[in-house]
């Protein structure tokens, strides 16, 4: 099952000619969901073919760079006859002016868009096999948020080696204990799910941080993250300047990168001071972190391994 992310915006507040403003899209097996939505974010998605289908999405924070790109990308929607309902999840608070940014100029969609305030630390989507979940950020005057993509925990590798030793035969009994439902054999032997399949695998986590300065709650939104996508706006040079607007320097977000125990690190909301060259701001988190530190280019698309995936695959 595929997981990609991609980066439709990665500048900052200002955009430039090569990013825009902040917007990912995450293609989980053809599940589309979309964090953040700033300006131009519905000609991103067509000129990087993401698709247009999403049935979520999730607002870090009430800034214009994040927001702005929603009446756009509605009116879109409703001019190409959807139907489906949309579901907005924000931090609380923060609904009364979504409502008014949905309904921007008077306009009222065709379609339902529901919108959810969601308090930091719970858990804004349950889907089948995965969740959700939200943790306060700190960001520059406004209640702001991000969201850890969670995966449930997989089945174990299947040891057909082992099951064809005990006697089970080559067809749908394996299938049965894979599932973890015990078969007898025609001798009567009750062959169990445990005796031939491994231990449960992890799943894949993905945490996106939105603007921040770096905090706590990133490194406990999730335990040893595949993809960490934190706010890195300056350079360190500029610490101060991160500090009073709330963001995060390459090395700050390296440095939570590593205390969680993330596997990859992407450095987003890249500040228009950077526009010609972000390499100051990469150099400096690949020098802080021992796994992968990168600045993606608006377009870049970036498939989330799963942990085991270096070791036996996925």
């Amino acid at each position: 099952m595929s997981m990609r992310v991609t980066f439709l915006g990665t500048g900052g507040a200002v955009p430039t000619t090569e990013r825009g403003p902040s917007a990912l899209l995450v293609n989980r097996e053809g599940e589309r969901l979309l964090f953040d939505c700033g300006e131009g974010t519905q000609r991103q998605m067509m000129r990087f073919g993401t698709g247009f289908t999403v049935s979520h999405l999730f607002v870090t924070h009430l800034h214009g760079d994040h927001v702005l790109g929603i009446p756009g990308l509605v009116q879109t929607w409703d001019f190409n006859d959807r139907e489906e309902a949309l579901a907005i999840h924000t931090p609380p608070g923060s609904k009364r002016h979504l409502r008014s940014l949905v309904e921007a100029g008077g306009y009222r969609p065709g379609f339902p868009v529901n919108i959810h305030e969601v308090k930091p630390g719970t858990v804004a989507l349950s889907g089948d096999d995965y969740e959700v979940r939200t943790f306060e950020t700190e960001h520059r005057n406004v209640r702001s948020m991000g969201y850890a993509l969670l995966e449930d925990d997989r089945r174990g590798r299947f040891d057909r080696k082992r099951a064809e030793e005990l006697g089970v035969p080559v067809g749908p009994a394996f299938g049965r204990l894979h599932e973890g439902e015990a078969v007898e054999l025609d001798d009567g032997t009750v062959v169990r799910p445990e005796e031939v399949v491994g231990d449960p695998r992890p799943g894949r986590k993905l945490v996106y941080t939105g603007d921040t300065r770096p905090v706590d709650a990133t490194v406990e939104a999730a335990d040893e993250p595949d993809l960490l996508v934190h706010d890195a706006t300056f350079a360190s040079d500029r610490a101060d300047r991160a500090r009073g607007t709330g963001h995060s320097t390459g090395k700050e977000a390296a440095d939570i990168a590593a205390r969680a125990g993330a596997k990859h690190l992407a450095l987003t909301h890249i500040s228009s001071r950077y526009a010609g060259d972000a390499s100051p701001i990469e150099r400096e988190a690949q020098a802080a972190f021992d796994g992968e530190a990168f600045v993606p280019d608006d377009g870049q698309k970036f498939e989330v391994p799963y942990p085991d995936a270096d070791r036996d695959g996925a």
